[in-house]
């Protein structure tokens, strides 16, 4: 089963910015941005279909011995289509305002005939995110500069320089950097510059087509330079769920950390402190754990407490990136990011003796990491219990105690506990995702129906539809089947009713009673298929599968699971069913489909159940491929119409 996961999920809350961001978040390609409607264009369309096009991007950092730098950027957009003005016009920079300064060296637009007009004082509009007299803010210290670029017309090219400078280290006496270039964007001219103290250590990689062109030491200043031109893109036809492989891109990384247990130890050393468990933790950890003994027990109640009780909200940048909040915060306001929620929970666990400490992570498309250490290729932290081998993520919410969601699955992580230890994160179980469907229909003369469909859930499915239905008033409940059957264009009564979908569990059942008015035509002919809503259908697992991988595609993400459907449809004496689909079992590679359609006078009875027991959470394009073909096959059975008169 083809899974497309967002590059950055709601939990990436540790932006460890010891240089630019990781390579996700490299510099934008503002040409694929400005244009909503590039997705249609051919697969070996060139950059001339671009509207908006890079014409050069000078970056630089100047580091200090205490790892503190400036950012220099200067980047020039040429407008190639009215679709890009609007787009082109508006320039938004952010940056943490507690370790950092903006300074606007120069905005203007370049116009076709050689002009410069200069963005005005009154185009500038400038954000900040303060505390309450001179206090500083709880939730973020960005600010964001903005600025209209004055007289944009096709032809014109707008410019930008501006100059970032820290007034303090991300992790003290340590820088790190890594960025990557798509070779589908069209690039002018590339320089990158890093221009560090001698006496810092240094490791560096580079990858694709990015030229080093000089690394030497001049007066005591260590200076690498990279430079990259790229004047006739191509556009890669990958699938979204293809997984970020830096050395597929081009580009460089430069770190001081010597590895990647540096990392962590830089980490640890200031999120520990803040896990010694207060008074307050332990008088908490003792009412919550009351009444249990057993130590997976106590652990499972502090996790779903923290779980359930402290919300979401992130300071991803300045110090607090890396520097939890205290403890008395969090609890007095119930918020919290990944490394707060992680702090948190080591404190109550703590509290009631039981062993933990945090762990890095990257919680985006990356599942090998560089050679090359960089602070900012892990951005999630969560907790891990050595007594009971196992990780727990509080920041994922509605996740239940010994499950993690699918993005950290099968992942490496750093351990504050053991830095240089090579961990990872346990993958996915094969076939643990499971669902079993039973539908029992009888159809009236004029087409109505009436009739009960049977859900049971485990794993993934069951933890998505608990957390889709927990917030379900008893009169959402009451008009549930009105309101499914009428985005059908249909009429319907009936009730609904589940397993309590509050507790963070991975198993869940749900029943649907309803009777439904002239939904089918007579005399007719359907596919069968689920009459109510399922998360994981038959149809799903297979046509995960069908979608055509692109030629330079490499591993993408994955998984698979187990679903099961079983049909019971009678229909009046005066009909006549006269052709139902053929009975059909395949197999490929472990994974099967097994589908039997037997007709007892005017009853149809019908079961169809697929393994799909593709492991992930990562394949190789080959193992895709082969899937895909599998999944073709088993298709038409799926289409095969149940005909009536």
């Amino acid at each position: 089963m083809r899974i497309a996961m967002q590059r950055l999920s709601a939990a990436v809350c540790l932006a460890l910015v010891g240089g630019a961001a990781f390579a996700q978040s490299a510099p934008p390609d503002r040409a694929a941005a400005a244009a909503p409607a590039a997705s249609a264009t051919p697969a070996a369309a060139v950059a001339s279909d671009d509207p908006i096009r890079r014409e050069r991007s000078y970056l630089s950092y100047t580091v200090q011995a205490d790892g503190s730098y400036v950012e220099q950027h200067e980047t020039a957009f040429k407008v190639l289509d009215e679709r890009a003005i609007e787009y082109a016009k508006h320039e938004s920079i952010g940056y943490s305002a507690s370790i950092q300064t903006l300074d606007v060296v120069e905005a203007y637009t370049r116009k076709a005939d050689g002009r410069r007009i200069d963005v005005p004082k009154s185009n500038f509009q400038v954000e900040t995110n303060d505390g309450r007299e001179g206090g500083g803010p709880a939730f973020s210290d960005v600010a964001t500069t903005s600025l209209v670029f004055p007289d944009v017309a096709v032809g014109d090219t707008v410019v930008l320089n501006y100059r970032l400078v820290g007034k303090k280290a991300m992790f003290d006496g340590h820088f790190s950097d890594i960025t990557s270039f798509s070779d589908n964007a069209y690039m002018g001219d590339l320089r990158i510059k890093i221009d560090l103290p001698a006496g810092l250590w240094t490791q560096q990689q580079t990858f694709g087509k990015l030229k080093q062109v000089r690394d030497e030491t001049v007066g005591g200043r260590h200076i690498v330079e990279w430079t990259y031109q790229n004047l006739s893109p191509v556009k890669r036809e990958s699938d979204p769920a293809t997984i970020f492989d830096l050395e597929r891109y081009n580009g460089y990384a430069l770190s001081t950390f010597r590895s990647y247990g540096d990392i962590a130890k830089a980490y640890g050393e200031r999120a520990l402190p803040k896990a010694v468990p207060t008074a307050r933790v332990r008088k908490l950890a003792d009412e919550i754990a009351a009444g249990k003994t057993d130590q997976r027990a106590v652990a499972q109640a502090l996790y779903e407490w923290v779980s359930t009780n402290i919300n979401y909200a992130g300071n991803c940048i300045g110090l607090g990136a890396v520097v939890p909040r205290d403890q008395e915060f969090v609890l007095d306001n119930r918020i919290g990011d990944c490394k707060d929620h992680a702090t948190l929970l080591q404190a109550l666990f703590a509290a009631k003796g039981i062993e933990a400490t945090q762990a890095l992570i990257n919680a985006g498309n990356v599942y090998t990491l560089p050679k090359v250490p960089v602070a900012s290729s892990v951005n999630h932290v969560l907790n891990y219990l050595p007594g009971l081998d196992l990780y727990v993520d509080a920041t994922a919410k509605g996740i239940p105690f010994g499950e993690l969601p699918a993005q950290i699955a099968g992942k490496p992580v750093l351990r504050v506990d053991r830095p240089e230890l090579k961990a990872s994160t346990p993958g996915f179980v094969k076939l643990h995702n499971r669902q079993r469907m039973d539908t029992r229909l009888t159809v009236l003369e004029d087409g109505s129906m009436k009739g009960t469909v049977e859900v049971e859930l485990s794993g993934m499915p069951a933890i998505s539809m608990r957390a889709s239905l927990r917030e379900l008033s008893a009169d959402d409940a009451k008009d549930m089947i009105k309101n499914v059957f009428k985005r059908g264009g249909l009429q319907a009564e009936g009730s609904f009713t589940q397993d309590d979908p509050k507790p963070l569990r991975g198993e869940h059942r749900y029943r649907a009673q309803f009777e439904v008015k002239q939904a089918l035509p007579v005399p007719g002919a359907f596919a069968l298929g689920p009459s109510f809503f399922s998360p994981m259908p038959v149809s799903a697992l297979v046509g995960s599968g069908t979608a055509e991988i692109a030629k330079d595609e490499g591993d993408g993400t994955c998984g698979g699971g187990r679903s099961e459907e079983t049909y019971r449809i009678e229909f009046p004496a005066t009909m006549k069913v006269i052709a139902v689909p053929p009975n059909l079992s395949l197999e490929s590679g472990g994974s099967r489909y097994t589908a039997t359609y037997t007709l007892k006078g005017n009853v149809l009875e019908a079961s169809r159940v697929i393994e799909d027991a593709t492991l992930g959470p990562v394949c190789t394009a080959e193992y895709n491929r082969a899937y895909q073909a599998f999944a073709k096959k088993v298709l038409p059975n799926l289409k095969a119409q149940l005909v009536y008169q």
